[in-house]
């Protein structure tokens, strides 16, 4: 049977293609090869130290040791957990892994330095950082760049498009369909620089922070300022005081981040819904596709609906991580490593979101017609260009006036309001001027 079938989660079932990308960063294989590239480097920079007997290791052995990450399979992956049946521990699972590849290097003079001086969150708070890292650059941070070019394009294509507005759902003044669309691009891409700064905060410091064991060992080695530049040389930041796992304050500040991208994404996708259901939109059919098993005629936003669903269990997830992690019993409870497991899971279901956005952009097609017939038949928004032009000109109580002629009344025309501006006693210029202004150019400053 086909595994996809029997998943529980549809991240490894039914979206398992849209979220492929991810498995190199957050699977439990994954997982065990960042392990295992920090504890290779961590040896490889411990043995520069040249503390009591240790060496540094040469090119060629570096280059080997390397391999052992860079080559990793998953039969290599089975082997940890067959030591783990044993140990109970995954990550001393690891450390017995690296060392028997040291002994199969001829390394023998090394082994007992793997893992030196190390707790397990040592290397938990740094593989999982720098997988969070390299999943973000790599993979969401480019989708996220897509949603929000292919939105600035549309946006500059139909810059010049007028459209009513709606405030609380009633007609109010026009505006451009270019301009909402940039409402967005512009939000995003503030968040997005934000989150493009994160910090990608690791713990390194032994048992309870303090670097205990690698002092008492070598106390006249500087290990703070080694810890610091091993985690720098993987692109990450050391937080400097911890417990014994790190307080991912950081990585809080990046869920919430996630967190308000996405929730703009869902005032995107609920709106451009609205304009569907309005038809301001058209939607690109496909051959062979069904809107409903039971209406024929239906083309349904489906991926707009899908985005926002999906938005929506990411932004869910984000929060629990947020609110969790930075809060732990004394120096360390267990609560984080369970939670920790599932950091994929969000960032899954956002990607699904971003590609169904992108998706659904490119099915759109701008139905022209139905904006216009929307603006002309509303030409009671021009009231308020028709008021301020009188403001100006010092005519008595021109809000009152205007607000006698079209509030809560239906089929005000464009020639009503001509009637009105006829009977008022204002020069012939100002006349004209305002006779000029029509639903279809009060639109303003676009941007």
């Amino acid at each position: 049977m086909n595994a996809s079938l029997e998943a529980i989660s549809p991240i490894d079932g039914r979206y398992a293609k849209a979220t492929a990308e991810l498995k190199t960063y957050f699977s439990e294989f994954a997982l065990f090869k960042f392990r295992v590239q920090v504890e290779v480097e961590y040896l490889i920079r411990l043995s520069e130290t040249s503390c009591g007997n240790l060496s540094p290791f040469s090119e060629s052995d570096c280059k080997k040791l390397r391999t052992v990450y860079e080559n990793f399979s998953v039969e290599d992956a089975e082997v940890i957990k067959q030591i783990e049946l044993t140990t109970n521990h995954d990550i001393k699972a690891v450390e017995y892994f690296v060392k028997q590849k040291l002994e199969v290097f001829d390394m023998h003079s090394k082994v007992e330095f793997v893992h030196f001086g190390l707790t397990s969150q040592d290397i938990n708070n740094t593989a999982i950082p720098l997988s969070l890292r390299l999943a973000s650059e790599e993979v969401l941070f480019p989708q996220i760049e897509k949603v929000i070019a292919e939105l600035n394009l549309l946006a500059n294509e139909w810059k010049a498009i007028p459209m009513l507005a709606r405030t609380h759902g009633q007609p109010a003044s026009p505006t451009s369909l270019g301009k909402e669309l940039h409402v967005f691009t512009e939000r995003l891409n503030i968040q997005f620089e934000q989150i493009k700064q994160s910090v990608w905060a690791a713990k390194f410091g032994g048992a309870t922070g303090n670097l205990n064991a690698h002092k008492v060992a070598f106390p006249n080695y500087n290990w703070p300022e080694f810890a610091n530049e091993f985690l720098e040389s993987l692109g990450l930041y050391r937080s400097r005081t911890t417990t014994q796992i790190e307080h991912y304050d950081h990585l809080a500040s990046y869920c919430q981040n996630l967190i308000r991208i996405n929730l703009i994404l869902v005032d995107f996708c609920r709106d451009v819904w609205t304009y569907i259901s309005m038809e301001y939109f058209k939607q690109k059919v496909k051959a062979g596709e069904t809107g409903s098993s039971a209406m024929p005629h239906k083309v349904n936003p489906i991926d707009f609906e899908n985005a926002e669903g999906n938005l929506g269990i990411a932004n869910a997830l984000l929060d629990h991580l947020a609110l969790k992690l930075p809060v732990s019993r004394l120096q360390r409870d267990l609560t984080d490593s369970t939670v920790l497991r599932n950091l994929g899971m969000p960032l899954a279901h956002s990607l699904i979101a971003y590609k169904s956005v992108l998706k659904g952009l490119s099915k759109l097609l701008l139905n022209k017609s139905a904006l216009e017939a929307d603006l002309n038949k509303h030409a009671s928004v021009i009231a308020e260009a028709i008021q301020t032009i009188l403001r100006r000109e010092g005519y008595p109580k021109p809000y009152e006036a205007l607000k006698d002629l079209t509030r809560g009344k239906e089929n005000i025309g464009l020639e009503d309001i001509h009637d009105f501006i006829d009977g008022l006693d204002i020069s012939e210029e100002v006349r004209l001027e305002m006779k000029s202004v029509s639903p279809m150019n009060y639109t303003g400053y676009s941007f």
